[in-house]
């Protein structure tokens, strides 16, 4: 049986959420090791990407990931005062905000989270990712994986053909 995702999208059977983290070099990259190291829990469907700083992940790389069918994006960084870019979490704490506030026209908001785990809170990564991925299975899958692309088919020129004009074009000779 599946029920109604808070987007309107259904929740199939034994779906698990697939969630990007885009994690700190410097702390919440350095907690998502220790949590693995600890043996600490949290969902396999989670993929870790280490950024340099949490202000590095811009608003289009989200987007993207959103639009490539991530079910959620976890943005974590170190905590406020202890960047080793100095305002570098500051800026990404402006910045995500921004961003969240686009994404709530769009009713994506609360499919972005921005975390503070510093490099010796493994427990308190596992519990970020956990808790992260119970609210995206209440949201349900994202409506943007059943989309499908239009299927547009390319003008058919013969490669040769449209290859040699084009080249005796640029040198100003004749095709024969």
């Amino acid at each position: 049986m599946s029920t109604e995702g808070a987007t309107g999208t259904p929740k199939s059977e034994g779906w698990e959420p697939n969630i990007l983290a885009f994690c700190c070099n410097w702390c919440s990259y350095a907690g998502a090791d220790l949590a693995g190291v600890s043996r600490f829990q949290y969902p396999p469907t989670v993929k870790v990407l280490r950024v340099m700083c949490s202000s590095r992940v811009e608003p289009a790389f989200i987007l993207k990931a959103l639009k490539d069918g991530a079910d959620g994006v976890l943005v974590a960084g170190c905590h406020i005062g202890d960047c080793h870019y100095i305002d570098g979490n500051k800026n990404a704490q402006v910045r995500i905000n921004n961003t969240k506030k686009a994404l709530e026209k769009l009713g994506f908001d609360k499919r972005l989270r921005l975390e503070w785990i510093s490099a010796s809170e493994g427990l308190r990564f596992s519990e970020v990712i956990r808790d992260f991925t119970e609210e995206i299975k209440r949201l349900g899958e994202n409506p943007v994986k059943k989309i499908k692309e239009p299927q547009i088919k390319a003008p058919r020129v013969a490669p040769l053909e449209g290859a040699s004009a084009l080249a005796a074009n640029i040198q100003g000779s004749e095709v024969k």
